[in-house]
């Protein structure tokens, strides 16, 4: 058996953008939602067979805010023709034959890396679906990533542990010390000040890991970075627990299996 595991803000957001101002004869959007079935269809024809499932936030994650009440404050609000689309994005998951997850106050990242580590003992292969770099940490045997097709493409790109090493200079049980180093904006989780993705996989190469980074600060080169972590530590470990995917949330209802698309649903849709 093979899974699927759908982040759906992420792959929903990248339909709408992608598109042009589309609209239906009484001026309903419709570019996110032509986009997003195309995309479907051509993930649906991978690894076939498999079982899919889409994962959506709902109502903000309790457990980042808790940790930085500044989580994600700095993303604007979702636009209203996208929003006015969402309700039909996840309507058409179900005809689809997707089973569509989410729960109050857990981040869908939280709920698809539980999901993952999950199923990834019992199949084939579990593929993450999602552009989000968070997700590389979860990338192993037989977990793989696969990333949006580059403009004037159609196959998504596929990120197996090589492939992360490859476009991130360290290895997916590194993503969570590489971000921690380094923040990510789109989440609003500020980075040391100075240090990118050269500076942060060079010493982790070294060091292994962000607990190592921190105890041996003075051994840091170049050197005017040892008292910015030295001075920076409580931020540091304030990030790792940010950007780590917890992959225990409770998941006792989740079942997923090969559903048959309802075609007549989806033609009258």
């Amino acid at each position: 058996m093979n899974y699927f595991l759908i982040d759906g803000y992420n792959l929903s957001f990248r339909c709408f953008w992608a598109m042009p101002d589309l609209t239906r004869s009484d001026g309903f959007p419709t570019g996110a939602l032509h986009a997003f079935f195309a995309s479907a269809l051509r993930l649906s024809s991978m690894d076939v067979p498999h079982a899919t499932a889409v994962f959506f936030d709902k109502g903000g994650s309790v457990r980042h805010r808790k940790i930085c009440p500044e989580y994600k404050a700095n993303r604007s609000e979702m636009p209203e023709k996208m929003r006015a689309q969402m309700p039909y994005i996840k309507r058409l998951c179900e005809s689809l034959g997707f089973t569509v997850i989410e729960r109050e106050g857990i981040e869908a990242d939280d709920l698809l890396g539980s999901a993952a580590v999950k199923l990834k003992d019992s199949c084939e292969m579990v593929s993450i679906v999602s552009a989000d770099k968070d997700f590389a940490q979860l990338v192993g045997p037989r977990v793989r990533q696969l990333l949006p097709p580059k403009p004037k493409t159609q196959d998504w790109i596929v990120l197996d542990a090589i492939g992360v090493k490859g476009k991130y200079g360290v290895y997916p049980n590194q993503i969570p010390s590489f971000l921690a180093l380094i923040g990510d904006s789109a989440d609003n989780i500020s980075g040391l000040n100075g240090v990118g993705p050269k500076t942060a996989a060079k010493w982790l190469k070294d060091y292994g890991d962000l607990d190592t980074i921190i105890r041996r600060y003075d051994w840091v080169r170049p050197e005017k970075f040892r008292e910015v972590i030295k001075n920076g530590e409580a931020l540091l470990r304030r990030n790792i627990e940010l950007v780590t995917i917890d992959t225990a949330c409770p998941l006792e209802d989740f079942a997923m299996e090969v559903k048959r698309p309802d075609f007549k649903d989806i033609a009258e849709f």
